[in-house]
């Protein structure tokens, strides 16, 4: 009786589902700065993927920072968002580290000398200013920070016909605690 029971609870700790996280968002912090409201947030990617920048093989990371306003009896309403594109690439042979990152207006380029700075640097959003607070109503509003790593860029008529290959290597989100504008109604 006990090695049928032996060999059940292997069968379904071998069946069992493992979930891995690729990435962990640290965050997001939001407060209020002058009249600006103001996200700070980083995010950790797993081995994998840090072997795989550090083997060459450029990374694109996306992060949407998205405000929402806090509805009891509806969905949560769309504010404003914004969006911040950060790619990493490193040059084992030469020990060269270059990301960059664009937010829609603005492209910066830099080169590091160390891997890890170049990481600090690109996985971390700081001071990034949604909106002004005099635009809102009063109520609570909280910030959905979603980042993402696309896997490769396939031209669309591919993308269209191999629809069953992933083109994200991971997708991550995490909310915000409340942030409460104004006097509630």
């Amino acid at each position: 009786m006990t090695r049928i029971a032996f060999r059940l609870a292997l069968l379904l700790l071998l069946l069992s589902p493992v979930k891995a996280f690729p990435a962990e968002i640290s965050g997001p912090e939001v407060r209020i700065q002058g009249n600006e409201i103001v996200v700070n947030a980083a995010l950790t990617l797993d081995d994998r993927n840090l072997s795989d920048v550090k083997n060459g093989i450029s990374k694109e990371i996306t992060f949407y920072a998205d405000l929402f306003r806090v509805w009891n009896m509806w969905p949560d309403e769309f504010i404003t968002g914004k969006k911040i594109v950060k790619t990493l690439w490193c040059d084992p042979i030469k020990k060269e580290y270059v990301a960059t990152s664009f937010d829609g207006a603005v492209m910066i380029e830099k080169r590091f000398k160390t891997f890890n700075s170049m990481l600090n640097w690109t996985l971390t959003v700081r001071d990034l200013k949604l909106i002004n607070v005099r635009e809102l109503q009063p109520s609570s509003y909280f910030v959905k920070l979603t980042v993402e790593s696309r896997v490769r860029k396939l031209p669309p008529v591919i993308g269209y016909l191999l629809f069953f290959v992933p083109e994200k290597d991971f997708k991550v989100f995490r909310d915000s605690p409340s942030l409460t504008i104004g006097s509630e109604r």
